[in-house]
């Protein structure tokens, strides 16, 4: 087993400190005992982080500037080999395991660690090319994105075809080595301020739904490409449209086979709605903190969000046991297939109802602008709490997963 794992038939009290016991919680729990070398890793990053991790918060990586700071932040990430430890060494990884990554995650977000402003490349086109590119694209992209030099950006929706990524229809047309782009993408995360992107296209044609789609990387100051921010309900262009306009893009970054786009788009969403892109980590960080905040203001809550605020605590923790059994499936050679759906609907929700929680707890501030904020605490809640609106439609929305759960895991007729 890729982990020692021990089930303890008792009831156990969870918990949750400030300054007296507060809150207890009786629970039956699968307590993880992890290996001597997992305690050492673990060890290894909490004193990296310990060392490294900015005293201050960085500016928000959807600003000019705060995006700089956060590849800068990469770059440190880079030099302690810490950016990707999943990768193979020779791409600036570790070549660590999913566990390891799990361990990771946990002390990142212990740590307080700064965001990931590379993830769309770390977590989701990273393992793509790894499974399906070249030696050469492997060489040549690599390394760039380990290091912070070239940030991704995630070209997928299309204007009519957000939710149904299958009736796409922005063009790539093979002409000799290269392939001619035209069309339009929308909502691209990180695209405002990023170098490259990937994207899906329809590269053959006459071709419809599923068929004749292409996997193309392409950067973002070519000729024939431009790229027109979209401000989010925080007022940070965290999106962007991207216009193609007769663009050249060399055929070295088509992925696969021309045609084999969609089979490559679905082992990327696998990694998107599955293990890599929202580790446990981040949602019992937030749970943490979702107790403390309701702790400060109990005495002016109703009694009803006491037992809101537990279940929210022990989802997150569920989720998380649920993800290092996922993991060890996947270790031992499973592939996340549709259930990775059921992933995505549970983390989109639980972040919706954490941040609900705490608008609710922060009361009369909650119905202010971020601007009009003086509380650090109180403007991370609210920012948190607007972009978890987006978490049920971004990575496929919750009513397609749902479609999907219905039809390929429960056999349902359409």
């Amino acid at each position: 087993s890729c982990m020692n794992q021990m089930i303890l038939p008792r009831q156990e009290t969870l918990l949750l400190k400030k300054e007296m016991l507060i809150l207890r919680i009786e629970l039956e729990y699968m307590e993880l005992l992890f290996t001597k070398d997992q305690e050492e890793f673990r060890k290894e990053i909490k004193a990296w982080l310990k060392k490294n991790t900015p005293k201050t918060k960085l500016c928000s990586f959807d600003t000019p500037e705060g995006f700089e700071m956060h590849r800068d932040w990469e770059r440190k990430l880079s030099e302690g080999r810490w950016t990707a430890v999943t990768w193979p060494e020779e791409y600036g990884g570790r070549g660590a395991d999913l566990i390891d990554w799990l361990i990771f995650e946990e002390e990142y977000y212990l740590a307080g660690s700064p965001g990931r402003v590379n993830q769309n490349g770390i977590f989701l086109l990273g393992p793509t090319l790894i499974e399906y590119g070249t030696r050469e694209q492997k060489d040549r992209f690599l390394p760039a994105m380990s290091n912070g030099n070239e940030i991704w950006a995630q070209a997928w929706s299309e204007p009519n075809s957000g939710s149904d990524l299958a009736s796409l229809s922005c063009k790539a047309e093979r002409i000799g080595d290269k392939f001619v782009l035209n069309g339009q993408k929308i909502w691209s995360s990180r695209a405002a301020y990023a170098d490259w992107a990937f994207g899906l296209f329809r590269s053959e044609l006459g071709s419809s739904r599923h068929h004749g789609l292409s996997f193309i990387l392409f950067p973002l100051d070519g000729e024939g490409i431009s790229v027109k921010p979209i401000a989010q309900l925080d007022g940070e262009p965290g999106f962007a449209e991207i216009f193609f306009d007769n663009a050249e893009i060399s055929a070295f970054n088509l992925i696969g086979e021309q045609g084999q786009g969609w089979d490559i788009t679905m082992a990327t969403a696998g990694f998107e709605r599955g293990l890599m892109l929202r580790s446990p980590a981040r949602f019992k960080a937030t749970a943490s903190a979702l107790v403390n905040l309701y702790l400060k203001n109990k005495e002016n809550t109703s009694s009803g969000i006491r037992g809101r605020v537990v279940d929210c605590v022990l989802d997150a923790e569920a989720y998380s046991l649920s993800t290092y059994w996922t993991a060890c499936k996947v270790m031992k050679g499973r592939k996340i297939g549709s259930e990775s759906s059921t992933n995505k609907i549970f983390w989109s929700e639980l972040d919706c109802e954490m941040h609900e929680l705490a608008s609710s707890l922060l009361g009369a501030e909650a119905a202010l602008g971020v601007s009009d904020l003086e509380s650090k605490e109180s403007i991370d809640w609210i920012k948190g709490f607007l972009f978890s609106l987006a978490g049920p439609i971004y990575a496929g929305t919750n009513e397609i997963q749902r479609n999907i759960i219905a039809e390929r895991i429960l056999g349902l007729p359409k």
